[in-house]
């Protein structure tokens, strides 16, 4: 499997000498698994005057990425709606998929580091001015017919039993170094696994989807939501009964105190020793 890039291009709160604002492009590569070293991520930034914002400045940029690094991408997630044509666009004409996605966690990192460190020291800064454009999101879907009727139970593993996961069986999956979410090794960590004699067929569809974050969700009845891509969310569970309402808080509570670090497992039966689908997720507030 080669590499995953991942990429923002909009504006920063900086003003140029015409009072424009400054825009820029930042790429990096995404960590797939827990072992992955995140100083030696590849990284790419370049601001962009306002007046040079389309699609063939950022093909340029990419292009330039691409001469920069070892190897091109397999595909490139982004997680601002609001420049998808643009960012599709480009990525088309480099000849690399692009991807919604909300899985983007080195650089979310990155941006905010960024917004307290680099952009305040440009001239121009001008603090506050960076609001990003909110859109609204679709309702959440049902799982398609085939992929119903599964069991699943809430669980949960400490930080440090995820230092093994290189030598786990699994089939589909990604992951991420723990370091990157700054939790300590005693941390607990909470996730569902779900039981399906179809496994291997449901680790697929889910490895097609840009898996996010799982999230117990109240606000129409209580269930449970799998939400994917930059918008997309599923009902991986509706929750009837008070037990496990009382589980899914818990999860909730326990996935805060890990700074939304948690997991989601697909095996064939509670017995099974391997994971048709293992995913390590964290939910986070995108910039």
């Amino acid at each position: 499997m080669g590499s995953i890039w991942e990429l923002d291009f909009y504006s920063r709160p900086i003003l140029d000498e015409k009072q424009k604002k400054v825009w820029e492009v930042l790429i990096c590569e995404s960590p797939l698994d827990i072992t992955t070293q995140t100083h030696s991520l590849f990284r790419y930034a370049q601001y962009c005057s306002s007046t040079q914002v389309n699609s063939g400045w950022l093909r340029t940029a990419l292009q330039e990425a691409i001469a920069a690094a070892e190897e091109p991408p397999i595909k490139i997630r982004f997680f601002r709606r609001q420049m998808n044509n643009m960012i599709t666009k480009a990525c088309q004409d480099v000849g690399i998929p692009a991807q919604p996605s909300r899985r983007t966690l080195v650089l979310n990192q990155w941006i905010q580091q960024r917004m307290t460190e680099v952009y305040p020291q440009e001239p121009g800064y001008q603090a506050g001015t960076n609001t990003s454009v909110r859109l609204e999101k679709p309702l959440p879907q049902r799982l398609p017919d085939a992929l119903e009727g599964q069991q699943w139970t809430f669980v949960t593993l400490i930080a440090s039993d995820f230092t093994e996961m290189p030598e786990w069986d699994i089939g589909f999956g990604e992951a991420f170094p723990l370091n990157l979410a700054q939790i300590s090794p005693e941390t607990r960590i909470p996730g569902i696994l779900i039981f399906s004699p179809r496994a291997l067929p449901l680790a697929g569809w889910m490895s097609g989807l840009e898996l996010a974050f799982l999230k117990y969700d109240t606000s129409v009845t209580p269930r449970l939501l799998l939400e994917t891509g930059a918008t997309e969310s599923w009902i991986l569970a509706n929750i009837k009964n008070l037990q496990t309402q009382s589980e899914a808080e818990g999860f909730e509570a326990s996935k805060q105190k890990a700074n939304g670090v948690h997991f989601i497992g697909v095996q064939s039966n509670p017995q099974a020793q391997s994971f048709a689908g293992f995913w390590l997720l964290q939910e986070v507030n995108l910039p």
